[in-house]
C-alpha cells in the first residue's frame, strides 16, 4: 500500500501508549499499526507549507522567502522573551502575533534526557511534551501571555537545561529525577511579576511511547543524501520514527518534503 503527500509534524493522541498519525492532504496513516513491519520512504520533491509552491525547503517546512517573511516563524517563536504583542508592538504581523502571544502559556519542567525547562501554549499541553519525547512533565506556572513565559524560561535556564539531548532521548537514557521536588525549588528564581502565578501543587504527567525496542546507537536519516530508505519500524518517540537498524527519522525536520511511503 502506498501513501504520498507533504510531510508535516506527526499528529498525536494522548493515551497509553500515545497514538501517532501522519496526515496528508487526502489521507492519514496511524503509525502505531505499523510497528514491527517494513516501510519504505522515498523523496518525491518539496512543497512549502506556507505558500504551497514546489520550492526547496529552507527551514521549518518553509521556503526561504516565506521563512523570512511569515509571522509564524518570527524570532519570538524560538525566543518567547522577544514577544512584544502585549506592548502593541508589531514584529511581522501584529494581528497574528496578538492571536498567538496573548493567550495562556505554560512554563514547565520535562524529563527526556535530563530535566529541561520549556514554554508552550496551554492549548499545546501535552502535545509539546510528546513532541519532545519527555517521559514525564510537570507545569511550573501558567501565565497570560508569551512574554511572561519567556522571561520565566530565561530565569530558569540558569538552573535547568533548555535543550534535549536527542540521542539519549531516543535511546531512552535519562536521569531518574523527582520532578515535584525540582519544581518546588524554583519559586525564588521566578521573575517578580510571575510569582503570583505559581500554584502550590501540580501533578506529574507520565508519557508512554509506542516503542518495541530502543536503539543502542542512532543514525539520522538525511532524505537529501538518502532519498530512498527501507527499514522495519520498531518505535515512535518525540517526532522520530525508530527503525530496527538504528536509523532514526525526524519527521519534524523534513516538514515540507513530499514523500511516498510504501508499506
Amino acid at each position: 500500500m502506498n501513501y504520498q503527500g507533504t510531510l508535516s509534524k506527526m499528529q498525536t493522541e494522548f493515551g497509553n501508549p500515545i497514538q501517532y498519525y501522519l496526515v496528508f492532504e487526502n489521507s492519514f496513516l496511524n503509525l502505531n499499526q505499523l510497528l514491527g513491519k517494513p516501510m519504505e520512504i522515498e523523496l518525491q520533491g518539496y512543497q512549502c507549507l506556507n505558500c504551497g509552491k514546489a520550492k526547496k525547503i529552507f527551514r521549518q517546512g518553509f521556503c526561504y522567502d516565506c521563512f523570512m517573511s511569515s509571522p509564524a516563524v518570527g524570532d519570538w517563536i524560538m525566543k518567547p522573551e522577544l514577544s512584544t504583542a502585549h506592548l502593541d508592538v508589531e514584529d511581522r504581523d501584529l494581528e497574528y502575533e496578538k492571536r498567538v502571544q496573548l493567550q495562556p502559556h505554560v512554563v514547565y519542567l520535562a524529563l527526556s534526557s535530563e530535566v529541561k525547562v520549556g514554554v508552550t501554549r496551554k492549548t499545546q499541553v501535552p502535545t509539546r511534551w510528546i513532541d519532545q519525547g519527555a517521559v514525564q512533565a510537570i507545569p511550573i506556572v501558567e501565565v497570560p501571555n508569551r512574554y511572561l513565559a519567556g522571561i520565566t524560561e530565561v530565569a530558569l535556564k540558569n538552573h535547568f537545561a533548555d535543550k534535549t539531548n536527542w540521542q539519549k532521548m531516543l535511546k531512552n537514557e535519562y536521569l531518574e529525577m523527582d520532578l515535584i521536588a525540582e519544581r518546588n525549588k524554583v519559586f525564588d528564581w521566578l521573575p517578580t511579576e510571575v510569582k503570583d502565578y505559581f500554584p502550590k501543587e501540580e501533578k506529574i504527567i507520565q508519557l508512554d511511547f509506542p516503542v518495541l525496542q530502543y536503539p543502542k546507537k542512532v543514525t539520522s536519516l538525511n532524505l537529501d543524501k538518502t532519498p530512498n530508505f527501507s527499514g522495519t519500524l520498531t518505535g515512535i518517540k518525540g517526532q522520530y520514527l525508530l527503525f530496527e537498524d538504528g536509523t532514526v527519522f525526524n519527521v519534524r525536520t523534513y516538514e515540507g518534503y513530499v514523500v511516498k511511503m510504501s508499506l
